[in-house]
């Protein structure tokens, strides 16, 4: 079920995007890049809708995911 990112308080979406950025752990790039922009490019994702928040109600978890993801996934 896609949730709408601006239904969360602002601590909830800055802790999901943060774990949702940390999830993968270390960065393999030719730089490092700030937390604080990574959550930025993200943000800007979610307003441009080319990611969503999603629930999980079979595991009660919350995530981020592409928006084409995102709706295959309802369509099981």
């Amino acid at each position: 079920m896609i949730i709408p990112y601006e239904q969360l308080s602002s601590d909830a979406l800055q802790g999901l995007i943060e774990e949702f950025i940390t999830r993968e752990g270390t960065d393999y790039g030719e730089e490092e890049i700030p937390l604080s922009v990574k959550v930025e490019q993200i943000r800007q994702l979610l307003k441009r809708r080319e990611v969503v928040v999603v629930f999980d109600t079979a595991t009660e978890s919350v995530s981020i995911l592409p928006r084409r993801d995102a709706e295959l996934l309802g369509q099981e």
